[in-house]
């Protein structure tokens, strides 16, 4: 256990620290090799990782495609305008729908897709209406928490969302079902918790005239409006494969190259541009960060858990979710969300409780927003904002997240009961 949870927070600290620019992907691939030349894991443990989590991993690079596609043709900053126009320069309601589009993009195009698309748009339209520091920072916080928050409702909405799924056999109707009542708490819950926390900060009046018109952020209309048809066409395929049995993946990764081909032939877009630029370390951090929590399961960790969810299981309906969601959440926190989604499926896997299987999906979706470096989506969003000029300390971020999330936390997770 002392070798397997050593070579796992190393690991961890290089990811967080990037030192010298070393990227995530490649440090979580050296901690993968490190614990199997240290005999922590097995080279068959590796194909078991692997069997875990591939349809997550194809699902996420067809959805991010799909994602920076749309970004190229100007939707998701056609997008951003429309909700500001909206607003008609209130700035409590700017705050308002900045956060829905926030929600909807989380939940269709996947949280890291909102941490990666969004969030730079945002940070360009915040500073063209000049505002202050403080402000910025308030929308800024608003929609890294919605991107996390909001990643429930459908089975490719968060990485964690896929393998879980996977690994319950869950199918995504089944799973749409049982979360969409959740997603709607989270959002209406987050909304107002974050408008109580940073209402001080929002203006009551932009100038929302010195920003351009949405229509004029299009780069081609034709493939823009096809897109929306092509969305709607996608998410069906989803619901109709389930039927059949398809993997996520299917969908996710053949939309997205489907999406590319389209816009190629356009002369919109340049693929190679798309390829070349897409978050590739992040499919090394997932399977090296996956191999690496692998050995913690063969030290035992595995075992301590499952002996806690036992516990929790023969207590009331409401001890159960929500004490699953908030061990589930503090793990996340300080261990990240996506080896904690392992540990705790596998210590679940012997327990006939599905709504500890959700609560923990719960958990491990906002629970990583009370520290910087909890999920993936906020990293990525950190590494963001700080290629902005945009600087947020840990301390200053962690006393965010420790007071915005138990309290959002607790509502959805009394939602599963």
């Amino acid at each position: 256990m002392l070798l397997a949870s050593s070579i796992f927070l190393i690991t961890l600290i290089f990811v967080i620290w990037q030192p010298r620019g070393l990227q995530i992907g490649t440090t979580a691939v050296i901690g993968a090799l490190v614990a199997l030349l240290a005999g922590v894991v097995s080279i068959s443990d590796v194909g078991i990782v692997f069997d875990i989590i591939w349809d997550a991993t194809l699902a996420f690079i067809g959805i991010i495609i799909l994602s920076m596609v749309l970004d190229e043709i100007g939707f998701f900053e056609w997008a951003a305008l429309k909700m500001a126009k909206l607003s008609h320069g209130n700035g409590h309601l700017m705050f308002i729908y900045s956060i829905i589009l926030g929600a909807i993009v989380s939940a269709l195009f996947a949280n890291d897709g909102a941490a990666l698309i969004l969030t730079p748009i945002l940070l360009a339209k915040m500073n063209i209406l000049k505002l202050n520091t403080k402000t910025i920072l308030a929308f800024l916080l608003a929609g890294g928490f919605i991107s996390d928050s909001a990643s429930l409702p459908f089975v490719f909405s968060n990485l964690t969302n896929i393998v879980t799924a996977n690994y319950f056999n869950i199918g995504f109707s089944e799973f749409f079902s049982h979360m969409i009542f959740p997603f709607l708490v989270s959002v209406i819950v987050s909304m107002i918790v974050l408008w109580l926390f940073l209402r001080k900060d929002i203006p009551s009046h932009v100038n929302i005239n010195l920003l351009k018109n949405p229509r004029a952020a299009i780069k081609h209309v034709g493939l823009f409006n096809f897109s929306w048809l092509f969305l709607a066409v996608l998410l069906s395929g989803y619901f109709i494969g389930d039927a059949y049995n398809i993997p996520v993946s299917v969908f996710a990764l053949g939309g997205g190259i489907l999406f590319l081909m389209i816009a190629s032939y356009t002369k919109t877009v340049e693929p190679r541009h798309i390829i070349k630029n897409a978050p590739w370390q992040v499919v090394w951090f997932s399977l090296g960060l996956y191999i690496v929590v692998y050995g913690l399961k063969n030290a035992g960790l595995t075992d301590y858990i499952t002996d806690i969810l036992v516990y929790l299981n023969t207590q009331s309906d409401v001890v159960a979710v929500v004490g699953t969601g908030f061990l589930a959440a503090f793990l996340s926190a300080i261990m990240n969300n996506m080896p904690t989604i392992m540990v705790m499926d596998i210590s679940l896997h012997e327990i006939p409780n599905q709504a500890m299987i959700y609560a923990n999906i719960v958990g491990c979706n906002l629970g990583p927003k009370m520290t910087p470096f909890g999920s993936l989506a906020t990293l990525l969003w950190l590494h963001t904002l700080n290629k902005k000029g945009v600087k947020i300390s840990f301390w200053s971020y962690s006393k965010f997240g420790l007071i915005v999330t138990p309290p959002i936390l607790l509502a959805v997770l009394l939602s599963l009961v």
